[in-house]
């Protein structure tokens, strides 16, 4: 493990932070936040680290890329305390939020694979859709009443979507009527998939944003497939810093 065991098997702060590549003020900060247990202190005041230390250490940085720094932290503060039931709930709640990430992933990927190509929807608004009655844009597009019927919504759901940023149509300069392009449909069919998944607006906001950041849903897939690696990522994290955390839990056994 590379660690220089001291007179005694006591380490020093210089000792377990070399093998992270730390200063020993940061080791010294990771014992004041809690995070590694009180070392004991020499007749001179200094402070002697055990293999336990090492290990608390190690645990920690092991468990920051899977969990966060604030979890990661407050994992070890609660094994420290002797709350371990503490820190095995924060664990879980970490397990827990990245199985939601996952279906999350997956109910956009089910979203976007259901996109059925629309047919022309380009006609006069409803004269109950709340735009008013006209003929068409003028310039392409689709108004509100055609679109929400082919959707099977009503046009107010349409323009609750537009106050939470799910679809952004324009105005047409003539008739003040919402003139929805292709991409404004390819949005609110989007945001219906999604809906109908059970996913509140705010996240649904979030992912709309992110398709036309993107320039449409084909760039999306590599945004996507990042998605996937970020996740893995993640996964493959929390394994390994169980097996530190593990491993630090026997040397307080």
């Amino acid at each position: 493990m590379g660690q220089n065991l001291q007179t005694g098997g006591w380490l020093r702060p210089v000792d377990l932070a070399r093998e992270h590549g730390l200063s020993t003020q940061a080791v010294r900060n990771y014992e004041e936040a809690g995070i590694l247990p009180p070392a004991d202190r020499t007749a001179h005041g200094y402070r002697r680290y055990t293999a336990s230390h090492a290990a608390a250490l190690r645990a920690f940085l092991a468990l920051v890329p899977g969990h966060g720094h604030g979890t990661a932290a407050a994992v070890l503060r609660a094994v420290n305390e002797g709350a371990a039931q503490e820190a095995y709930r924060l664990i879980d709640e970490s397990h827990a939020q990245l199985l939601e990430d996952r279906r999350t992933l997956h109910a956009v990927e089910k979203a976007l694979r259901d996109l059925e190509p629309l047919s022309d929807t380009r006609e006069a608004p409803d004269s109950g859709s709340g735009s008013g009655s006209g003929s068409g844009s003028g310039s392409g597009g689709t108004f509100i009443g055609p679109l929400a019927r082919r959707l099977g919504i009503r046009p107010a759901t349409l323009r609750t979507w537009e106050r939470a940023g799910l679809v952004r149509p324009r105005r047409d300069p003539v008739s003040g009527y919402r003139v929805y392009d292709e991409a404004d449909v390819r949005d609110a069919r989007l945001a219906h998939q999604l809906r109908r998944g059970g996913y509140p607006l705010e996240r649904i906001a979030l992912l709309t944003a992110q398709v036309r950041s993107a320039g449409g849903l084909e760039p999306l897939g590599a945004a996507l497939a990042d998605w996937h690696g970020r996740l893995t990522a993640r996964g493959r994290a929390m394994l390994a810093g169980a097996a530190a955390l593990d491993a630090y839990l026997r040397t307080r056994a």
